[in-house]
């Protein structure tokens, strides 16, 4: 993988203060928000190049709640039921 590129991007306070806040929302650092619009922006334009990577992967994984799971699979093994009973 290419060595990534740091740069130095002035902002007005308030837009940082709302790209924080979006990227908290999102669970991503202002960073990887500010690739992530560019990103977007880029290909809404057509104009990401077709060489480009995916973003990367920062982070932990998402964890994966044993009650989610547990409860997905219950309803799951319900309707199974259902259907044979």
């Amino acid at each position: 993988m290419a060595e990534r590129k740091g740069v130095l991007l002035r902002l007005d306070p308030a837009v940082h203060d709302a790209l924080v806040r979006w990227a908290n929302d999102e669970l991503r650092s202002t960073n990887a928000q500010i690739e992530f619009l560019l990103r977007r922006a880029l290909a809404e334009a057509g104009r990401l190049p077709s060489g480009t990577g995916a973003q990367p992967k920062r982070g932990r994984p998402r964890k994966s709640g044993a009650g989610a799971e547990t409860g997905a699979g219950a309803g799951s093994e319900s309707d199974a039921e259902r259907d044979t009973g």
